[in-house]
């Protein structure tokens, strides 16, 4: 299986191939991921909802993402590892934005970095890049920036929002960002911006135009329960096959039909 880069990402929008992007936060997963096929796999903050509890992203730390970039590092050979710089990790400084994204990429092992923001974040995407650091960016619903949005709502359905969103993404690819994460825009402003940009659109209810899609894989496989966004597919429902699978191992155990002699060392 051919090992993905950010040079298969740009061969992929030049030759029409759709890309294909998931979420793993641990070493299970990520292989799974990986022996199917899959192109990349984001580290995502997300990370902070589906597997700390956390009712947003913006209590993740760098510390969390490299945990657990380095479990999923350990379970991917061909995809490329894309990790979110957390929240408040590169707005205070450049130095900042440099240590937390070289952290990342020492201590993580992942082999990008994505950010949120447009042109608020250019001097910061500029410097990752000149310190040999590939960035990918990530415009529209920006969810670290949840509370300034007044929540998870829907971006750039108003005109001036939808030109300040395709001017970011301009911006974004001049300042040397492999590819863009669209999220939550409507499906004609991101077709509008994959014709526009020479470099991939990764698309999160963004629609089907995009060059990639992507998705948190806990909400795909049906395991987070709390909520799901309407842009989510399902391709499985695996927390009442989880739930019905420990239910029958507490009765098996309580009636002692497990474990049998086949389980038991002699």
């Amino acid at each position: 299986m051919k090992k993905n880069t950010i040079n298969t990402f740009l061969q992929m929008k030049e030759n029409s191939d759709k890309i294909t992007m998931l979420t793993a936060y641990d070493y299970s997963t990520a292989k799974l991921l990986d022996r199917a096929g899959i192109n990349s796999i984001l580290v995502g903050d997300s990370l902070g909802m589906v597997m700390l509890g956390y009712e947003d992203t913006l209590q993740v730390t760098v510390d969390d993402i490299i945990h657990h970039c380095k479990a999923v590092s350990r379970g991917s050979s061909n995809a490329l590892i894309v990790a979110d710089m957390p929240f408040l990790s590169y707005h205070a400084s450049i130095e900042d934005t440099i240590k937390n994204g070289g952290r990342i990429i020492q201590e993580g092992k992942a082999h990008c970095l994505k950010l949120e923001g447009g042109r608020n974040i250019i001097d910061k995407v500029e410097a990752l890049i000149m310190a040999q650091i590939p960035v990918m960016g990530h415009i529209g619903l920006t969810p670290q920036s949840v509370n300034m949005m007044g929540g998870f709502t829907i971006q750039g359905r108003e005109e001036d929002k939808a030109k300040q969103i395709m001017e970011d993404a301009l911006l974004l690819e001049k300042a040397g960002v492999f590819a863009i994460v669209l999220e939550g825009i409507p499906g004609k402003l991101a077709k509008s911006i994959t014709e526009e940009l020479t470099i991939p659109t990764i698309g999160i209810g963004a629609g089907k135009d995009c060059d990639g899609q992507v998705l948190v894989t806990n909400d795909m496989l049906g395991i987070f329960q709390d909520f799901t966004p309407k842009f989510v597919k399902q391709y499985a429902n695996l927390k009442d096959e989880i739930d019905s699978s420990v239910r029958s191992y507490i009765k098996d155990v309580k009636d002692m039909s497990f474990p049998q002699e086949k389980h038991t060392f002699k």
